[in-house]
């Protein structure tokens, strides 16, 4: 197993973790920063470092149970099983998809009451597909996006019993991802505080509170089908 640092420590950039498994493939660590790609958003790229060499990480991913493999650079040098590494994040590329992440979570609480059918995180530009008959006004939701962010709300994760789900069923606003069960508990992210604008399982990273997110604008919303509009942001 993997432990996952990134799930309570997002904004760790560096940590040390043993080497369990080593291959072309994929490196297999004690614990990680870098999160695995899913749920739309991208693996984290980076580089491990130990005594002797170091290898560019390409890409995370989901390994066999709960490892994560951390896929080296075509023709990198491996880092030797029980070595001692520390990785060290693309900082630059993780911030601006985790700003981007909690953006989509504020787009999502502007649609309100239409199921999320897809969606893609991306440091320059993320997209959401609503279960939609018709478009919502672009200059209405960009506003509305704008005015949430420069609230400097704040965003907090909370873990809960995953039983949650079966009374509050609504919490999940996602088609095509359902949040993980059989672990025991559930990982929430929470935007606001007196004032709740948006609550949801996640296992995603996200900055501390929306300000930090900066001024976003709405690129297109299009029509992907007949009951399928897709709403593209980027930073202004």
């Amino acid at each position: 197993m993997t432990e996952r640092l990134f799930l309570d420590q997002p904004t760790l950039r560096k940590a040390a973790a043993t080497v369990l498994a080593s291959a072309e493939t994929g490196i297999v660590l004690d614990c990680t920063i870098f999160y695995a790609r899913s749920g739309g958003q991208p693996g984290d790229t980076g580089v491990l470092r130990w005594e002797g060499g170091e290898t560019a990480i390409a890409d995370t991913i989901k390994g066999e149970g709960e490892t994560i493999l951390h896929v080296p650079a075509p023709g990198a040098s491996l880092p030797p099983v029980d070595a001692v590494v520390e990785g060290e994040l693309d900082w630059d590329r993780r911030h601006k998809l985790m700003r981007m992440h909690t953006a989509m979570h504020l787009l999502c609480s502007l649609i309100k009451g239409a199921a999320v059918t897809g969606g893609s995180v991306g440091a320059d530009k993320s997209r959401l597909d609503f279960d939609l008959p018709n478009p919502p006004p672009k200059e209405e939701i960009e506003a509305g996006l704008n005015a949430l962010i420069e609230a400097d709300l704040p965003v907090k994760i909370e873990w809960v019993d995953e039983s949650v789900l079966d009374t509050d069923p609504g919490l999940v606003r996602t088609m095509s991802v359902r949040p993980p069960r059989g672990m025991g508990r559930l990982r929430l992210m929470r935007i606001g505080d007196a004032s709740l604008v948006d609550l949801q399982p996640c296992g995603g990273t996200h900055v501390s509170r929306t300000g930090e997110i900066g001024r976003m604008t709405v690129v297109k919303i299009e029509n992907k089908g007949k009951q399928n509009r897709r709403i593209v942001i980027a930073p202004a």
